[in-house]
């Protein structure tokens, strides 16, 4: 759902939100002599907070990546994240918030606010917070979904190639898949529900970076005992960031300082802690050892998991969900690794799995009583379960087969990957002229 729309929404009166279609934008009949949306003071203080906890998010991947590999590919790892806040965030102010939320048809907006024509100090329609604040914020979103695929590719891919692909992959994968979603897209219309970014952001990060892993090729040395994490305490950290940011994530996609974005921000809190309850013992089952590890990522499954339902859901069906959420995506890590797919940090277990996870039991525990938009099975609307796996088809599709074209364009121009001298030395010295650590 239109994240601005369920700001909308909410502050309507339930006559209102019926007669507005789901997520859909308002047109100009609909908004009729209406006045236009006043600024909030309150709303837009809570939004300029929940951006800036959006953008430490990207340093805060940096952190939980960097440290799952080895040293000698430590600061390159890190860059990967570090990168996308220039090149992806520049990139977004120029074209990509255009193609995504401006009116444009069902597939794609149009150049409306190409170069932020048009995106100003006034409140966005249907919001109460500063239009160029709202383009900051979502840039934030694309920022870290481009950010994401890396964790598949890294101690291998070509940094300059990786910083092309990343590029063109949000202004042409991420830009119409948030348009269908939350620019009043098809999706939209179908009535997709996605408070934070379930399909948007983690299915689709996920596929691109499953199309990347299978087209760059694994490291040299895949499988091996060697590939160990360099520093857990790394990831550890990465992970809190992760969580501390993720309430600007998901409580901020309520767009106000409201109830939703309480309520969103609760189920924030909630959802991982089940997860990393049913992750302990799981792993706990598996080896007798529960790992650090093991911790770091059955948060970032769980926030992933709540991430397409914190505004739809009930603080306990936040419980239930997160608690469900860790089974498939431990049973995915423990199937990966018995296979030749190098993955490497598993971007496709945590977010693929995860994420696709959360959009179908949103499906299932939407309740109107909480959020005043949407019911979903529990509630007696089997039909909503429907819409958000077509949701999660229609970006596995779209994402993978846009990803495996820009990939291969690509390689006909230049190699995708290191050569195996640059990969055995390390790529923070092969391709960055820097060491994480100086070896006396």
């Amino acid at each position: 759902m239109d994240r601005a729309r369920l700001t909308f929404v909410t502050r309507r009166n339930a006559a209102l939100a019926a007669a507005v279609l789901l997520a859909a934008p308002i047109s100009a009949a609909a908004q009729g002599a209406a006045a236009p949306p006043a600024l909030n003071q309150a709303d837009t203080a809570w939004m300029l907070v929940a951006t800036a906890l959006v953008l430490l998010m990207t340093p805060a991947l940096a952190f939980f990546y960097g440290g799952l590999v080895r040293s000698k590919n430590a600061l390159n790892t890190m860059m990967m994240s570090f990168v996308s806040l220039g090149f992806v965030g520049v990139f977004w102010a120029l074209i990509g918030y255009s193609l995504a939320f401006s009116t444009g048809g069902a597939w794609i907006g149009d150049l409306s606010n190409v170069f932020l024509r048009g995106v100003g100090l006034d409140a966005r329609p249907a919001t109460t917070i500063p239009h160029v604040l709202f383009m900051a914020y979502q840039g934030t979103f694309c920022i870290i979904t481009a950010a994401l695929i890396s964790g598949s590719i890294v101690e291998r891919m070509r940094f300059s190639i990786y910083v092309l692909f990343i590029t063109l992959w949000a202004v042409l994968v991420y830009s119409p898949i948030a348009h269908w979603v939350w620019g009043g897209g098809w999706l939209a219309t179908w009535g997709a529900l996605d408070f934070a970014g379930g399909t948007v952001v983690h299915v689709n990060a996920a596929i691109a970076a499953l199309v990347a892993a299978i087209v760059v090729g694994k490291r040299q040395e895949y499988p091996s005992s060697s590939l160990l994490p360099h520093s857990v305490p790394f990831t550890l950290l990465g992970a809190g960031l992760l969580w501390f940011g993720w309430f600007g994530f998901n409580a901020g996609s309520a767009l106000a300082a409201s109830p939703i974005a309480g309520l969103a921000f609760v189920t924030t809190m909630l959802a991982p802690a089940a997860t990393l309850l049913v992750w302990t013992f799981l792993d706990a089952a598996r080896s007798r050892k529960p790992t650090a590890v093991g911790a770091a990522t059955a948060i970032v499954v769980g926030l992933v998991a709540i991430t397409p339902a914190a505004g739809f859901i009930s603080p306990m069906s936040a419980i239930v969900l997160g608690a469900v959420a860790a089974v498939p995506s431990y049973l995915a890590l423990m199937i990966r690794v018995k296979t030749s797919l190098d993955d490497s940090l598993d971007v496709v277990a945590a977010h693929g799995v995860g994420g696709t996870v959360g959009a179908l039991l949103t499906g299932v525990f939407a309740a109107k009583s909480w959020n005043g938009v949407q019911d979903g099975l529990l509630a007696g609307n089997p039909k909503q379960l429907l819409i958000q796996a077509t949701a999660v088809g229609a970006v596995i599709v779209y994402s993978g087969a846009v990803s495996f074209v820009i990939l291969k364009v690509i390689s006909l121009v230049t190699p995708l990957r290191a050569d195996a001298q640059e990969e055995t030395q390390g790529l923070d010295i092969s391709l960055h002229g820097e060491e994480a650590y100086l070896h006396e």
